[in-house]
């Protein structure tokens, strides 16, 4: 193992490619302390301790890092080009000419990355307006968040947060292209890593603090905790690489006098097909009314703010079941065992056992279908994780959820590409000579 990892910076082009990244996301992680002009960083930071956490907006801060909080330029993150992207992926499916546009080839998905920027920069500036008038009106603790408010803020809001979600799409893109790995998640992994050391710090001063509820684990507990967290990162693992290989026959054909197709291949579908958006939107769902509850004050919306905390049964069964939910929703909008079939079709290819067309469509609907309840189960017990461990056993730290879905699936991608060069450079992988090589997820939108 120490020498594949030797290995990685023997590659010249490999070894510039990991440094880029590293200096991206260095840049990244300096932006999200420049502050936007005109707010009371003092005042952001109580509202997060007193009211913030079990919202849309203590959700929004992990993803971005801590920008939130801080109320930077990259406040908004990546987000806004994550939702534009899901966006034009379900506008792909009512709108034919969209639909047509993907089919074209790398020319097509050229013309529907320059809609998705465009919708990045409108959703930035929606937002920017959303959050610099919502701003306005939050005083914790009697202290004004926004100190002088008016056309002026807003304007300098909207500019400089518009402004920093396009640069880190610009930052997402470079990676990708010049660095290793998938750039937009990369934000995302560097954005919840960067939190981590904070946690490890105050979990490890509450054990030798009698007067929070970490001191109440002893040194056993604390041992099984740390064999429970190595064995929930290799469930996750395990699921995130687990297909379903459908076996796929290709015809021959004899074109001249040369001889084509007659092999054996597979069709990989994963249990997880929907990837961390499922869970994101329940959250986000789940979510709304308390963040509602944030500006407006009401005796209906406390109510329900109240009904959903975190370690309430209702919050629970309500997350499993908007996360099974969207996972079917998402897989049927990404998916279309129609296409599949109808591209075996074309190409001669067929599923042993089953007539090409519409039988190999329903067929791998009925298999894609029965693997995603697999995986949308997989999905609700991890992001569950976090509420049974802090409400029944009182773990004094955040484990699990869709944070660490992202972190694990991000490095087993990243993890699959650095792999790749060292396998095409005759080197062995990371796994070692003979070992089992590792698979990406692939690209998601």
């Amino acid at each position: 193992m120490a020498s594949s990892f030797l290995n990685v910076w023997k590659i010249p082009e490999l070894r510039k490619r990991i440094l880029f990244t590293i200096a991206l996301l260095g840049v990244y992680r300096i932006g999200v302390f420049i502050p936007v002009p005109g707010a009371n960083r003092e005042a952001l930071t109580e509202f997060f301790k007193t009211q913030g956490q079990n919202t849309m907006f203590g959700l929004y801060d992990m993803f971005t890092g801590g920008a939130l909080e801080q109320f930077s330029i990259f406040t908004l993150g990546i987000m806004p080009y994550i939702s534009a992207s899901i966006i034009l992926q379900l506008l792909t499916v009512v709108v034919p000419a969209l639909e047509r546009l993907q089919k074209e080839g790398d020319a097509g998905r050229r013309k529907i990355t320059q809609y998705t920027r465009y919708g990045t920069v409108v959703i930035s500036v929606i937002q920017g307006l959303a959050i610099a008038y919502g701003m306005e009106s939050m005083s914790p603790a009697g202290m004004p968040v926004v100190a002088k408010g008016g056309p002026w803020f807003w304007f300098m809001t909207v500019v400089s947060l518009t402004c920093g979600t396009a640069f880190i799409m610009w930052l997402g893109e470079q990676i990708s292209e010049r660095g290793i790995g998938n750039g937009i998640s990369l934000v995302i992994f560097a954005g919840i890593v960067a939190r981590f050391p904070a946690g490890v710090y105050k979990s490890a001063t509450g054990v030798f603090s009698e007067d929070t509820a970490a001191g109440n684990l002893n040194a056993v507990g604390w041992m099984l905790l740390v064999v429970g967290m190595v064995a929930v990162i290799a469930f996750i693992v395990f699921c995130e690489r687990g297909q379903r290989r459908i076996p796929v026959q290709y015809a021959k054909r004899v074109v001249g006098r040369r001889v084509y197709g007659g092999q054996s291949t597979h069709l990989p579908l994963k249990i997880n097909t929907a990837g961390v958006i499922p869970p994101i939107f329940a959250s986000s769902i789940i979510m709304f009314p308390a963040t509602i509850a944030t500006f407006w004050q009401s005796d209906f919306l406390n109510s329900v703010q109240n009904a959903f905390q975190s370690n309430t049964y209702l919050y629970n069964v309500t997350y499993v079941f908007l996360t099974i939910f969207f996972c079917y929703f998402y897989t049927s909008v990404t998916f279309n065992p129609t296409d599949v079939a109808e591209n075996l079709k074309k190409h001669g290819g067929f599923i042993p056992g089953i007539r090409p067309g519409k039988n190999t469509a329903e067929f791998i609907d009925r298999v894609l279908t029965r693997i995603t309840l697999a995986g949308s189960l997989y999905i609700s017990a991890v992001c569950v994780l976090p509420n049974i461990l802090i409400g029944r056993w009182n773990v004094p730290f955040y484990f699990g959820g869709t944070s660490l879905l992202i972190v694990v699936g991000v490095a087993i991608d990243t993890v699959a590409q650095i792999e790749s060069h060292l396998l095409t450079r005759h080197y062995d992988g990371l796994m070692g000579a003979g070992g089992t090589r590792i698979r990406g997820r692939g690209r998601r939108g």
